[in-house]
């Protein structure tokens, strides 16, 4: 018999979207310069006004075969869709700024694309033990947790762009609107722990309730979009496991995140409307996903 051909590893497209990230950029570059090739990094800055763009200018100049920078104002999703418009790869994969990847990210990313269209990875918080202890709160559909963050995680192009892409009304939570309308399509979401990111946890607790404020509020566009989504979620679980006090202050910001989103929006064009049945068959993949 024959030997076996061996397959040339794909190309994968890495996009970030960045605002005011000088202080961890160079480290996110640098991880991501050592990861198995073939990759691309597409860079796309919300119009900084630090030192992000020079940042990233420098690290073009010195690798131009593989970074390519974009400047656009918008939102996170708004630019990950810019950043997907310019991809090559036929799959990408998403970080944030204030990440750092594992050396074997996209190895393991790629792993699951034999498996899957969508993957997500393991997010490792670092930062104060106070606020990287916090649990991340899952909202499930269909047996699948559609919560993994856009910081660690895949899609093969494709799919992305017959979702739609993300959805640059989202404030926050475009993630999580991204993954449910996926799995909802009948896309697998495929869980690989073994890719991690490591990811900043916000240094001060203002940042840090400003973050759990905004999470709210998407929470709240998210419902807009979808219904209620966690009228079947168990708040007794969540609050068992979210008991000290520091938990407890996130969720009340993240209550007032979502109470300023109800009052500000309701009965006003700024609503998100309901997603139409339609435009969810629509973008139903023909054959089921590899398992």
């Amino acid at each position: 018999m024959p030997a076996a051909e061996k397959l040339e590893p794909s190309f994968v497209s890495i996009v970030i979207t960045v605002r005011n990230e000088e202080r961890h950029l160079a480290a996110l570059l640098d991880s991501l310069l050592v990861q198995e090739p073939p990759f691309e990094i597409v860079l796309v800055d919300a119009c900084s006004d630090d030192r992000t763009w020079e940042i990233a200018s420098d690290y073009h100049e010195r690798h131009p075969a593989v970074l390519r920078i974009f400047q656009r104002k918008g939102h996170r999703g708004a630019g990950r869709n810019i950043g997907v418009e310019e991809a090559r790869g036929e799959f990408v994969a998403f970080t944030d700024g204030d990440c750092v990847a594992d050396p074997l990210w996209l190895h393991w990313l790629r792993r699951g694309f034999e498996r899957a269209p969508a993957i997500a990875g393991k997010s490792v918080v670092e930062g104060p033990r106070a606020f990287a202890q916090l649990e991340r709160v899952e909202l499930l559909q269909g047996g699948t947790d559609v919560t993994y963050p856009s910081c660690n995680l895949g899609y093969r192009r494709e799919l992305f762009q017959r979702l739609g892409g993300f959805d640059g009304r989202f404030i926050t939570a475009e993630d999580i609107d991204l993954n449910l309308r996926a799995v909802r399509a009948g896309a697998a979401l495929l869980y690989v722990p073994e890719a991690l990111i490591h990811h900043h946890v916000r240094e001060t607790v203002m940042r840090f309730l400003l973050q759990a404020f905004w999470n709210g509020y998407g929470r709240k566009q998210l419902t807009e979009k979808h219904g209620q989504l966690w009228a079947r979620y168990r708040y007794s679980r969540m609050l068992s496991t979210q008991s000290s006090p520091l938990a407890y202050a996130r969720l009340a910001a993240a209550l007032v995140g979502y109470f300023t989103r109800l009052v500000t929006v309701s009965g006003t064009p700024q609503r998100i409307p309901p997603e139409r049945p339609e435009a969810v068959s629509a973008s139903r993949p023909k054959e089921a996903p590899r398992a």
